[in-house]
């Protein structure tokens, strides 16, 4: 199928988790995970009505961003992979959403580095899984006290990642941890869901889902 037709089939998916969770539609942003996809494939997904497109690294974007601009695509963009500190300056001027601040030390970059107030959310590694960053569950409140205090800084909510299974259903207990960590901090958002798990996530209280193979089709790039 055609990109449209792709991100036409995760929207009535979107809409249909939405459904059985009880939730509004627009409670719920979908954001286009673009690694590995040129920018024309990116405009064509915009012209089709996606406003948020998300990114792993800086390098790719830095390339992407511009060549997408040219070709008439604005979407709002997301940082939704790992971020290393000496990049945070050139990822708070590309992106309007850093979805992985997994440190302290992370964060007091980004604080130092941003020119202008940044919307961020804190990576919690639910699963502890040693191979994924991210503060630990019971680190996240203390993490969220010292960071709320850095200028610049907007901590909007809670990010994960859950681990790889071909089951959804078991990454439930994984989003279901975030909701509650994010409800006990009243914070407002959660990114959590990929292609593989989004409805689970929105069932759970997702935000954001993050959602690329369903809407771009198999990565080209790595």
């Amino acid at each position: 199928m055609s990109i449209v037709d792709n991100l036409s089939q995760v929207r009535r998916r979107i809409e249909a988790a939405c459904c059985r969770a009880g939730r509004a539609v627009d409670d719920v942003t979908l954001v286009g995970v673009s690694k590995g996809t040129a920018a024309d494939a990116v405009a064509e997904a915009c012209a089709a009505g996606l406003t948020d497109v998300g990114e792993n690294r800086v390098q790719e974007a830095q390339e992407k961003i511009p060549a997408a601009r040219a070709l008439g695509a604005r979407p709002r963009w997301h940082l939704i992979g790992h971020l290393q500190t000496n990049k945070a300056k050139t990822a708070t001027e590309l992106f309007a959403i850093l979805h992985s601040v997994d440190s302290l030390r992370l964060a007091e970059a980004v604080s130092r580095r941003a020119g202008e107030r940044t919307q961020v959310l804190l990576e919690v590694n639910v699963a502890k899984d040693a191979a994924k960053f991210g503060f630990a569950p019971e680190e996240v409140t203390s993490a969220l006290t010292a960071i709320s205090q850095l200028p610049n800084l907007d901590v909007r909510g809670l990010m994960t990642i859950a681990p790889q299974t071909h089951d959804p259903e078991t990454s439930r207990p994984c989003f279901r941890r975030l909701r509650e960590l994010r409800d006990g901090l009243g914070l407002a958002e959660l990114s959590m869901g990929m292609t593989g798990d989004f409805e689970v996530a929105i069932e759970e209280g997702a935000t954001y889902v993050r959602v690329g193979r369903a809407i771009f089709g198999e990565r080209k790039g790595t």
